[in-house]
């Protein structure tokens, strides 16, 4: 999939969840996702801490592909609210990318 693809997917997802969860303003529905992409990168460290068996034992329950579906669903929330939110995060990541080539370490 390319990065044109995955915004247009993100975009519909978007309106999509505009329709199903409406808000009383963009205040609100950003925060709401604000809240969601907390979630979802808590999610993210339960893996991280499954994959380096840090995690008890309890919590270890999930399959082999869940590490990577947990980084899926933070950069796919950091799109949608990102999108929630006018930013063209393709220009940011441009801009960001060229900062970080800058970089002497």
């Amino acid at each position: 999939m390319d990065f044109k693809n995955l915004l247009a997917i993100i975009k519909v997802e978007s309106d999509r969840l505009i329709k199903y969860f409406p808000c009383d303003g963009m205040d609100k529905e950003t925060y709401a996702r604000s809240v969601k992409l907390v979630e979802e990168v808590g999610e993210l460290f339960s893996e991280i801490l499954k994959h380096s068996s840090l995690q008890r034992k309890e919590k270890i329950v999930k399959g082999a592909d869940d590490l990577s579906e947990e980084f899926a669903d933070v950069i796919i929330t950091t799109l949608l609210l990102a999108e929630r939110m006018n930013i063209n995060i393709g220009k940011a990541l441009e801009k960001k990318i060229k900062k970080i080539q800058k970089r002497k370490y």
